[in-house]
């Protein structure tokens, strides 16, 4: 793959939180170690779907990466240019490439504004269009998300959930951006609502030659939309793969267990093959078990993976695995 191809890359990504704790004689430092030196890239033009459980650092890593938080450390370059390092203002001016839709539609919008203040908003920020040309703009990008442009004066407490989610892709739309992060965005939608949002999603890639960072935890939508899929496990990456690769050969233990628990609608299939059970819970981001993070649930656990953190390898051409036990 040639560099001039990944729009994406993130090298070595940590976020951690601070916590204080006040025991009786003094306060106590910790933190959350919310994302622990992630690294992964994604290309122009494709969809990057990221997966894990609830609390794995998934929606912390996509607002680190536009840098709606500072990284703790490590590099996101976009299109080249190192992010972290931007002064404020040029920070300010990339940040029109990139968008984000977020998860909730219902939080997601500012209730005093009408729909079509909320799509003019960042045109109105970055001066990039006033007047009769605003309001046209606006009417383009309801009709582009299949909204009727006579929408424009209502108000967010008057549309649907879907429709509402419909109204944040067109304020992400707005300033032309290359790279958009769908931070589970049809997670808060009924299930009928949730393929015609993904439909819309995929028909705008292709107008637009969008790239995708999908953030999600329904393992059936992302292998329907993703190019490739990388899973996440309490703040660190476990595996990266092409979609159809990671789906037919999972290596890591935490793949195989996340994939046994998706129905297959075939019930000869379903009924014969073997679930994997996780037991335990999911230990605390603030003291996270040494070595490999996943080794207090793996039913393959040895006691190598309590001594040292296992490297991010490629085991075969695009396929990543941070495993001891896999070779």
């Amino acid at each position: 793959m040639s560099t001039a191809s990944v729009l994406l890359k993130v090298e070595n990504l940590t976020k951690y939180f601070p916590v204080s704790r006040r025991s009786l004689f003094k306060r106590q430092d910790e933190f959350v170690h919310a994302v622990d030196g992630v690294t992964f890239d994604v290309r122009r033009g494709e969809t990057l779907g990221l997966v894990g459980e609830s609390g794995c650092g998934k929606s912390t890593t996509g607002r680190v990466i536009l840098q709606l938080y500072r990284p703790t450390s490590g590099a996101v370059y976009f299109d080249g240019v190192d992010l972290v390092k931007l002064p404020s203002k040029e920070l300010r001016m990339m940040r029109r490439k990139m968008q984000m839709i977020f998860q909730d539609p219902y939080a997601s919008l500012n209730t005093r504004l009408t729909v079509g203040e909320i799509i003019a908003d960042p045109l109105l920020v970055y001066n990039v269009a006033q007047g009769a040309e605003l309001e046209e703009k606006v009417r383009y990008l309801l009709e582009l998300v299949r909204l009727d442009p006579m929408y424009a004066n209502r108000y967010p407490h008057e549309f649907s959930g879907g429709q509402r989610q419909r109204i944040g892709v067109a304020r992400s739309l707005a300033l032309n951006p290359e790279l958009i992060i769908c931070d589970e965005p049809i997670s808060a939608l009924d299930v009928s609502i949730q393929a015609q949002i993904v439909n819309l999603l995929e028909d705008l890639q292709g107008k637009f030659n969008l790239t995708y960072l999908f953030i999600a935890h329904d393992l059936s939508m992302v292998r329907h939309l993703c190019d490739r899929v990388v899973v996440m496990y309490l703040g660190v990456l476990v595996e990266l793969a092409d979609r159809d690769e990671l789906y037919k050969h999972p290596l890591h233990p935490y793949t195989q267990a996340l994939l046994s628990a998706v129905p297959i609608p075939d019930p000869f299939v379903e009924e014969k093959r073997q679930r994997v059970i996780l037991k335990g819970e999911v230990p605390s981001p603030v003291n996270p078990p040494s070595g490999c993070r996943f080794r207090t649930r793996c039913p393959i656990a040895q006691p190598l993976c309590a001594e040292s953190r296992p490297e991010w390898r490629e085991i075969q051409p695009g396929h990543f695995v941070a495993c001891h036990l896999v070779s």
